[in-house]
């Protein structure tokens, strides 16, 4: 698996769904009008800033709230690399994975990353590099299975791959 490599947005503690994509845009269907509202309800100026593997770092519970598919496609489709942070909602992190966007879990990564720093991330390693400060932190491992899924680029594009060895 590649390593993703982006600048630091900082986000806080307890970042719902809501906040990543605000509830009046769940009538989109198409993913780049969905992207164009990502991080709106926390950031409204997030999706004009954030470039193509650019990492967003937060704190506890990253992604509560309902779960709204929408949550990740707007991050995925805004070109969101990957998400840091102490924990995420157990729906949230499932549906992340499944559409191909990565997470890790870093306990007290916001402690050790400012807004713009750049940081690379292995995933097989579960291993986060601060190149702005030459520090590196272990955050925890993913299983294979969820390697491979991001590895596809979610689990559609995973199945379809092995419906079509079969």
């Amino acid at each position: 698996m590649r390593k993703i490599k982006g600048n630091a947005f900082i986000f806080g503690h307890n970042i719902d769904t809501d906040q990543i994509i605000p509830g009046r845009y769940l009538e989109l269907v198409n993913p780049k009008e969905i992207a164009a509202h990502c991080m709106e309800g926390a950031d409204p100026t997030f999706a004009n800033r954030v470039n193509s593997g650019d990492i967003i770092v937060a704190g506890k519970n990253f992604g509560c709230g309902s779960s709204r598919e929408h949550a990740p496609i707007a991050l995925v489709n805004a070109g969101v690399g990957a998400v840091i942070a102490d924990s995420f909602a157990r729906i949230f992190y499932r549906n992340a994975v499944n559409l191909g966007l990565p997470l890790l879990i870093c306990k007290g990564i916001m402690e050790k990353v400012n807004e713009g720093d750049v940081l690379e991330i292995n995933l097989k390693e579960g291993k986060v590099s601060n190149i702005s400060t030459g520090k590196s932190f272990n955050g925890e491992q993913l299983s294979e299975y969820a390697l491979e899924i991001l590895g596809s680029g979610g689990i559609k594009p995973l199945f379809k791959k092995i419906t079509a060895e079969m």
